[in-house]
């Protein structure tokens, strides 16, 4: 039986607003499982994505693998209300169709390097990375793009495809130990003092930054040589080095330079850890 015209586009109009509805309630049905707190014996509380990260990547993969199927059928099914040939839609729609009609294989990288970051178990979700340059959290994994959110709150959309070398900081931060070197004179303990003043103020200006109040290791011996170096450990949001190696090194340099003018710049280095 033929459908009148008038219906048939009400059809139409209803199964691409219920696909579209469809989606966007998967998408939040996803989020408010990744979000779900989950208390822990020791009376912490995580989310859903932190405690079971590879549980998570594998949700935004299903969920971007369901939009996409979701929208293929709709758009089929509306085709067919054309007197379009499923069969041949469905043909021309293959993942080789689709990557010869849009003029790239891009699709299929970006399919197969999805896969292969999430089954070596090189990304999961709330994995702080830096990649292709850009450093943030790992919001989802899907079929195309991996998604990051950056500290200023941006979100970064990566072709797969242009994932190369990945840099997972454990905890979402890195640390940078700054050494000092110590004169003979004045005391260590007169240099301890104003460089832990520096220290506190530097923490109170930039707690953003700077996760934990900065520790003071103490005077160390160098293993070779007769000399002897104050070290300090930071723990840095990644990519906000800067903060250490120029601005609180100047500090620094200029405090020791009254105590011994002839202090040279060298005598204050900045090394860097990443946890593994």
């Amino acid at each position: 039986m033929q459908l009148p015209q008038s219906i048939r586009i009400v059809v139409i109009v209803l199964l691409a607003i219920s696909g579209h509805f469809i989606v966007r309630g998967l998408k939040k049905f996803s989020r408010l499982i990744l979000t779900r707190r989950i208390r822990e014996e020791k009376g912490l509380e995580l989310s859903f994505a932190h405690r079971y990260p590879k549980v998570a990547t594998f949700s935004t993969l299903i969920v971007s693998t369901a939009t996409f199927f979701i929208y293929f059928l709709a758009i089929g099914l509306i085709l067919k209300e054309f007197k379009v040939s499923v069969t041949a839609y469905i043909a021309s729609a293959s993942v080789i169709g689709l990557a010869v009609g849009f003029g790239t294989q891009g699709l299929i990288q970006d399919v197969v390097i999805g896969l292969t970051l999430i089954f070596s178990d090189a990304l999961n979700i709330n994995d702080v990375v830096e990649v292709s340059g850009q450093i943030g959290k790992v919001e989802s994994i899907g079929l195309r793009f991996t998604i990051l959110i950056t500290f200023n709150n941006q979100k970064i959309y990566l072709p797969n495809r242009n994932i190369g070398t990945i840099s997972r900081y454990r905890d979402g931060s890195f640390r940078l130990f700054v050494d000092i070197q110590l004169p003979e004179i004045p005391d260590d303990q007169v240099i301890t003092d104003s460089i832990q003043s520096i220290t506190k103020g530097m923490y109170s200006q930039h707690k953003s930054i700077i996760l934990t109040p900065p520790e003071l290791i103490g005077v160390m011996k160098a293993e070779e040589g007769n000399w002897r170096y104050l070290r300090i450990n930071f723990r840095l949001l990644p990519g906000q080095g800067a903060l250490i190696e120029n601005n609180f090194r100047q500090r620094v340099i200029t405090i020791m330079k009254k105590f011994t003018p002839d202090y040279q710049d060298w005598m204050v280095s900045v090394t860097t850890k990443i946890d593994s």
